[in-house]
């Protein structure tokens, strides 16, 4: 460490900075209901100018596509048709998008208003650049904890400057500016209020956060209550349990929760996996029908709404994978430009379907460590890597093998330097740092809802290269930001 010239930290300087993080609700609840700072780094990451203003470009751009496929109902019905059959739960999904939308015979128009919240994921390979690693169209967060992170910085910066910068890549970096909250209320404000003014309707905006039962994520869910009251908008917590039983439908179809009334926005912190739908109290014949039908009822409201079933099934890992095997000419019928096209396909990593051929092909041919193998599962521990991918092939069924896809492995540059991960207030040299980048983005009725074109922030999120899960909750991550080089 002394050979880097680094500014050891002092214990007590550690507990300030958690006692900060903690105070602005950069934390995780606990069983006890006490909070637990977020893992976080002491110093952020560097990117050059170039790759982010590239980032920044073609984000708007994918949210663009995406917006525009998942309100292309025949052809979602038609291209995951087969993922639908492999996969159970989407499967359940495909269902509930046939009856809000009909068949491509029967058509239905769905009185919801969409309003698409998406983090797309990516990392700077360094043989081949910026590449997406996924999307993230139901459920995307975090993005208060992405603002919280720079600000977090920004305090180290001027408190502790000696420290901040012994740890710092590059003293003549400059910090990225991220409105991730700020812009994802604004984003929801617009919305809210576009729905109000549809009514004729002059009372306060209320937003439905529909979340997960014993939820511990709750502060990064709270951040965004808190920006959205200060634009007059009230937020009320729910699970779809609770919903089943509460919500109805008012004049031109208008979604009333009782004991609230009128609903103008509804937000999906769940609805991701199987468990969110389970309720055991009803004793269903099929599992998790009653609350799965709480979408279908929602959707069929004058209301806006993150994450429709369309915005759901656009954002799963096979239509990623669909996309990117396109020719890049198809992607001008939802609306981009032959160069708009070229600068999206540019960003998406090569995927390969599971079938018969590809699994020989793996297993006779692929260099290994170039690949990864992902199902449709959301919120992390759902990717193989390297040797373990080919034991996992041989137990998948045919039937299973549309549920899966191999994906290029992608590799960021590591730090050039170590630096220090906070985690429990215990600081740890991390010598191999690498990170990812999600960038946020928002779009309502197909059109941008930010001041800076329909982006919203950032994510950053670090691990050591060595550990294959980098999510903050469920991995071995770190809460990150950015500074730019030339």
């Amino acid at each position: 460490m002394s050979s880097n010239n680094k500014t050891m930290i002092a214990q007590a300087t550690i507990e300030d900075i958690c006692e900060w993080a903690i105070m602005h609700g950069v934390a995780f609840r606990q069983a006890d209901n006490t909070a637990r700072h977020c893992p976080f780094s002491i110093a952020p990451m560097t990117m050059e100018h170039e790759v982010y203003n590239h980032l920044r470009r073609v984000v708007p751009l994918l949210t663009k596509l995406i917006s525009n496929v998942s309100e292309d109902h025949v052809f979602l019905q038609s291209a995951l048709a087969d993922m639908a059959k492999a996969d159970p739960f989407f499967g359940r999904l495909m269902s509930l998008h046939q009856q809000i939308h009909g068949n491509a015979t029967h058509r239905f128009d769905p009185a919801r208003q969409p309003l698409l919240l998406m983090r797309t994921d990516f990392m700077d390979d360094r043989q081949y650049g910026a590449k997406v690693i996924e999307f993230n169209g139901i459920a995307a967060g975090m993005a208060p904890f992405g603002q919280r992170a720079t600000e977090l910085h920004q305090f180290m910066q001027r408190q502790w400057p000696e420290v901040y910068h012994s740890w710092l890549e590059d003293r003549s970096a400059t910090p990225a500016d991220n409105q991730g909250l700020t812009q994802l209320a604004l984003g929801i404000t617009t919305a809210a209020r576009s729905i109000k003014a549809d009514f004729n309707d002059q009372g306060a905006p209320v937003f439905l956060m529909v979340v997960q039962k014993n939820e511990d994520n709750v502060y990064d869910q709270h951040l965004l209550e808190a920006a959205l009251q200060q634009q007059g908008i009230r937020t009320v917590r729910r699970t779809f349990e609770q919903l089943s039983a509460q919500l109805s439908t008012g004049t031109g179809q208008r979604l009333l929760l009782e004991g609230v009334g009128a609903i103008d926005v509804v937000y999906l912190r769940a609805g991701y996996q199987y468990s969110d739908y389970c309720a055991p109290a009803l004793h269903e014949a099929v599992c998790c029908y009653t609350l799965s039908q709480m979408r279908v009822f929602i959707e069929q409201h004058h209301v806006a709404l993150n994450a429709t079933i369309g915005q759901q099934l656009a954002t799963s890992k096979t239509m990623q994978m669909l996309l990117t095997m396109m020719p890049t000419q198809e992607y001008l019928r939802w609306g981009l430009t032959l160069a708009e096209a070229e600068l999206v396909k540019s960003v998406l990593a090569e995927m390969k379907p599971i079938t018969a051929a590809t699994i020989a092909w793996f297993n006779t041919q692929a260099t290994k460590a170039e690949w990864v193998l992902k199902n449709q599962g959301e919120g992390g521990g759902h990717c193989v890597f390297g040797d373990d991918i080919s034991a996992t092939l041989a137990t998948l069924t045919v039937a299973e093998y549309d549920a899966w896809a191999l994906m290029q492995r992608l590799y960021p540059h590591e730090r050039e330097m170590p630096t220090l991960a906070i985690r429990d207030a215990k600081a740890t040299v991390v010598t191999d740092l690498v990170s990812e980048i999600g960038l946020f983005s928002a779009y309502f009725n197909g059109k941008p809802v930010t001041e800076l074109d329909g982006y919203a922030g950032y994510l950053i999120r670090s691990k050591p290269a060595t550990e294959n899960e980098g999510g903050i909750h469920s991995g071995k991550g770190i809460l990150d930001s950015l500074v730019l080089i030339d």
